[in-house]
């Protein structure tokens, strides 16, 4: 007797991007908050620059420079391990 094998119904486009997001669930929503985070830190990161060129309260200014140049480079980072995978 032969083996029943159903016939698959699905597109086999769609079949291969449904077994990428099985692998990899929320893989765009990771990464659109990576690119809004990196996008927020760069923002903050030109406002402290300029607050540090004009010279203005540097003792605050400065740390808070770093931590926007710190979240720049973590998000994108990140965003490269996740698109390596």
């Amino acid at each position: 007797m032969a083996e029943f094998k159903p016939k698959s119904s699905i597109d086999p486009e769609l079949r291969r991007r449904l077994k990428a997001e099985i692998k990899s669930p929320y893989r765009g929503l990771r990464q659109f908050i990576y690119v809004s985070c990196a996008a927020s830190g760069a923002i903050g990161g030109v406002v402290f620059l300029f607050k540090v060129l004009a010279g203005r309260d540097l003792e605050t200014t400065i740390p808070n420079l770093a931590l926007q140049i710190g979240v720049v480079a973590l998000m994108v980072w990140l965003l490269r391990i996740d698109r390596s995978k």
